[in-house]
Parts: structure tokens; C-alpha cells; sequence
């Protein structure tokens, strides 16, 4: 089984769908990668793919903390990577 970590072309991947419109989300998905895409579990890396899913607004109000996760996105593994990504 591949695994995040495991594949170049898959980190490569996740990287590329950090490249956000708004550069505020664009600033903290890159610094965040810069510093822990190594560390990344297989989890992080299935919330995060779950959060680049979202439009950029409403991913900067997560961001920010002025809105908490709703819906497929209620997860405990996003609700652990954002405040990691809060953090950064």
C-alpha cells in the first residue's frame, strides 16, 4: 500500500492544491507544508485534501477560526489539523 509519505508524485500533489486564490490561505498552507510535510500522517494528509476541497472563503474563515468545521468536514482528524494549521 502506498502511503503519503511514501510517494513523491502524492506529496508533490498535495503541495500543488495548497496553491490557493486568496493569499492569506496560499501564506499559511505553504509555511504550514514548509515546516511539516515530513511529519504528515496519513490522516493529515486525508483532512487536509478534505479542506483544499473547500472554496477559498469559506477555507480562510477555518483558518482564522471564524468558523468552525460543518458537514463531510466534521471530522476529528480536521478538527486535529486545524488547529495544528491555526497554530502555524
Amino acid at each position: 500500500m502506498t502511503t503519503h509519505q511514501s510517494d513523491p508524485a502524492n506529496r508533490a500533489r498535495l503541495r500543488w492544491r495548497s496553491r490557493r486564490g486568496l493569499l492569506e490561505n496560499d501564506l499559511i498552507l505553504t509555511r504550514f507544508l514548509d515546516a511539516h510535510e515530513a511529519d504528515l500522517s496519513d490522516d493529515d494528509v486525508d483532512a487536509l485534501t478534505r479542506l483544499l476541497d473547500l472554496a477559498d472563503q469559506p477555507l480562510m474563515d477555518l483558518l482564522l477560526a471564524r468558523s468552525e468545521p460543518e458537514g463531510e468536514v466534521d471530522l476529528p482528524n480536521v478538527r486535529a489539523l486545524l488547529a495544528r494549521l491555526r497554530q502555524a
